[in-house]
């Protein structure tokens, strides 16, 4: 695809009509700025699979035009591919100073650290990737150093949101740069890509000062041991926890593998003030009475494999679960997660636990702006062309509409989907064909060599299981030497189906002797007539099609 050096064109490679795998291509000049590097967590029906991350399959067929990698913040679904994304493509990364610190600690748990460039950029400070002049503006969210880019080409500018609040009372005193904001309104902005999260929700997100007030209240009344379930990254939250938690008199142990790394980053880098000796080992929590005491962990969103979870089903090596300890889940659940969490929340009151957890009291706000600050970024930024970003369709719709009812032209607003290439000029704007795109599925140390067909079996050993048929046949004539042998896992118990289980094998005896019959002796045909011939019987007794695997030996 052919395109000329007065127009830019702008490749969403992810974070449209999804949760997560936030990425975007900036294309000018015959250069290529990649936005984020996101990844998501799998679905329901992604049986087996650990995340998903983009396919990046445009960008490494053009990898020499790849100038360089520009991250938002430092949450999974804006960092999480980078690792693979950089063992294909080895360009610098630029970010701020907390987003970068979380990305080295990712990076050196891959080994790829010391082979890569890692540019540090302040806020309001402009710098040359290629043919762009990128700007970091400082916007609010649930962690630290969250930015804005701004990239400013011959074209015009575009301005990338990230995830985005607007919080005037910020825990850590840095608001939004609002006036930045207004004067490249001001200036002009060609395309703006905005955050479409919270576009459902009515009015202005809470300060995160609120939650500051609730978590003072509940330790200043309660005598139980305190379990605060978070997300890692939530550094705003965790300096909250740990202020209150000096405010009176208890300490603080740290759950969780991700936790414990983002307080040993945060801390490294002077994100998280933590007073005094508040902080202790978590091996040390026995040592200390219930109501000087305060746990911070993970599983927030009820992830089997978290510590909140072990917790939960008493298979955590140092914390129990016992009968009057506070839980807190500081946090609300992804969608998609709404299952998970409510069965964690059921087991922790099943322990003799007390949770509290959204909507009952204010112990989380998002970090992702609702309507009004939604309007009050249109307005002050004006731009010429709008792209929803961040959401699943219906977000992007609503954000759509928002911006409508802002005046401007639906022809100007652009509701894609991933994979699309929009092409700008400075005053025209228009879809200009597809790439290839779509999600990668990372399973193991697997990437990419899970599909839709290993994914389709797995579904369907779980819903119905399996039936191995093991025989041994004559080389010289093809009559059965031995076998069949039927083995069942997760079909039916073998022990209490004896009766099926042998009508099964008289199936698969008849139909291999009409094969011996008929002269047919090809492996393949064998195989295909057993699945056949016992698939029908099956059903017909079980209502249930379990996958069939005929094995055959020669002898």
């Amino acid at each position: 695809m052919t395109h000329k050096t007065s127009k830019i064109r702008i490749i969403p490679l992810g974070g449209l009509n999804e949760i997560g795998k936030n990425m975007n291509a900036i294309e000018y000049r015959d250069k290529i700025l990649v936005l984020d590097c996101g990844m998501a967590f799998p679905d329901d029906e992604m049986l087996g699979v650990d995340m998903v991350i983009p396919d990046i399959s445009y960008l490494i067929k053009n990898a020499d035009k790849v100038c360089g990698v520009v991250i938002t913040h430092g949450h999974e679904d804006h960092i999480g591919s980078l690792p693979y994304f950089l063992k294909q493509i080895n360009v610098p990364v630029y970010g701020t100073k907390l987003t970068l610190g979380l990305i080295s600690n990712k990076l050196k748990e891959h080994g790829i650290l010391k082979d890569t460039t890692l540019v540090e950029v302040g806020f309001n400070q402009r710098i040359d990737i290629g043919p762009f002049n990128v700007e970091f503006i400082r916007t609010g969210h649930s962690i630290p150093d969250s930015a804005a880019i701004a990239i400013h080409t011959p074209m015009g500018v575009i301005l990338h949101t990230g995830d985005f609040k607007i919080d005037y009372t910020p825990v850590d005193g840095q608001v939004v740069d609002l006036a930045r904001l207004a004067q490249l309104g001001e200036e002009g902005v060609l395309v703006l890509m905005a955050d479409s999260t919270n576009v459902e929700r009515p009015g202005y997100t809470p300060s995160e000062k609120i939650v500051e007030e609730t978590f003072n209240r509940i330790f200043q009344s309660t005598e139980k041991r305190i379990i605060i379930a978070t997300f890692a990254s939530n550094v705003h939250r965790l300096q909250q926890i740990f202020n209150a938690a000096f405010k009176y008199g208890r300490k603080v142990a740290i759950s969780g593998r991700s936790m414990v790394n983002v307080v040993s980053v945060a801390r490294e880098l002077g994100y998280l003030d933590i007073p005094g000796d508040t902080m202790i080992d978590l091996d040390a929590v026995n040592d200390y009475d219930d109501d000087k005491l305060v746990i911070i962990t993970t599983g927030s969103q009820g992830e089997p494999m978290s510590a909140l979870a072990r917790m939960a089903y008493n298979e955590h090596k140092v914390v129990e679960i016992r009968k009057g300890d506070l839980i807190i889940i500081s946090a609300s659940a992804i969608p998609g997660n709404e299952k998970t969490v409510s069965r964690i929340i059921n087991q922790l009151f099943k322990r003799g636990a007390d949770v509290i957890y959204e909507p009952f009291q204010d112990v989380h706000v998002s970090g992702h702006g609702c309507q009004e600050e939604m309007k009050l970024l249109h307005q002050l930024t004006r731009p010429k062309f709008f792209v929803p970003v961040h959401g699943e369709y219906r977000h992007l719709r609503q954000h759509s509409k928002l911006a409508e009812s802002l005046g401007m032209p639906p022809e100007n607003i652009f509701l894609v989907d991933i994979g699309t290439v929009l092409e700008f000029t400075k005053d025209t704007g228009k879809i200009a064909g597809t790439v290839t795109a779509g999600k990668i599925l990372v399973d193991g140390l697997g990437v990419g060599d899970v599909g839709n067909i290993v994914l389709r079996d797995r579904k369907h050993l779980a819903q119905d299981g399996l039936m191995v048929v093991v025989l041994t046949i004559s080389k010289e004539n093809g009559s059965i030497v031995a076998g069949p042998d039927i083995i069942s896992r997760g079909f039916v118990y073998v022990r209490e189906s004896e009766d099926l289980m042998e009508e099964a094998r008289k199936i698969v005896k008849d139909s291999l002797a009409t094969c011996e019959k008929d002269g047919v002796t090809e492996w393949s045909t064998l195989k295909s007539v057993i699945k056949d011939s016992l698939r029908g019987f099956l059903y017909e007794k079980t209502m249930r099609k379990p996958m069939i695997l005929p094995i055959i030996m020669e002898i």
